[in-house]
């Protein structure tokens, strides 16, 4: 009888969007994703618009791909413009964020003040115990979670405790870019 494989993790996630071109510009000029390919129409085959982005590894190199874009099909008598502001408690069946890291403290806190230098809504700032976190959504209201993770030695004693811990932080203002490094430490004997 075989067993369970666990997966090394999420390979990658594909988001349906309203207009590939404003989503691209989001992904790439607000994001810093680059784009690495593009579906190419085929006279064999009815195909969506569809994009393919890539962070960077630790060495600069990109995969092939880690974020899809697929430009939605119109429906008939659906606005444009609607979408529901991003929450973490909003109801429904479906995605409620990608979360998206950046490689150190550093790259992070100046990428939540470029993030706020164009006009991103912070909706939420948060302390998870394991990753600083800044919530914000995309032009078609997806949440994403922009953090830097800890380092490991602060959460891994207990895992349960870090997730369970949550100090809300200031969202606007000068106050919405100032990172403390004073973390609690989860599960340390002392």
């Amino acid at each position: 009888m075989a067993d369970v494989q666990t997966p090394r993790g999420i390979n990658h996630l594909v988001l349906n969007v309203r207009d590939i071109e404003v989503s691209h510009r989001f992904w790439t000029e607000i994001m810093g994703f680059r784009c690495v390919a593009e579906l190419k129409p085929r006279p064999d085959r009815v195909r969506p618009k569809m994009r393919f982005y890539s962070g960077v590894s630790e060495s600069g190199d990109v995969t092939h791909h880690d974020l899809a874009l697929a430009e939605a099909p119109r429906r008939e008598g659906a606005s444009d413009t609607e979408h529901e502001t991003w929450s973490l408690m909003r109801g429904g069946v479906g995605l409620n964020h990608v979360a998206i890291a950046w490689p150190d403290r550093e790259s992070w806190l100046k990428q939540i003040e470029y993030l706020r230098e164009k006009g991103v809504t912070f909706h939420r700032r948060i302390n998870h115990g394991m990753t600083h976190s800044v919530y914000i959504s995309d032009p078609d209201g997806h949440g994403i979670e922009v953090l830097y993770e800890l380092p490991r030695d602060v959460w891994e004693g207990d895992i349960d405790a870090a997730q369970n811990y949550a100090e809300a932080l200031p969202t606007d203002g000068p106050e919405s870019l100032v990172d403390r490094t004073d973390n609690p430490q989860f599960g340390v004997r002392s």
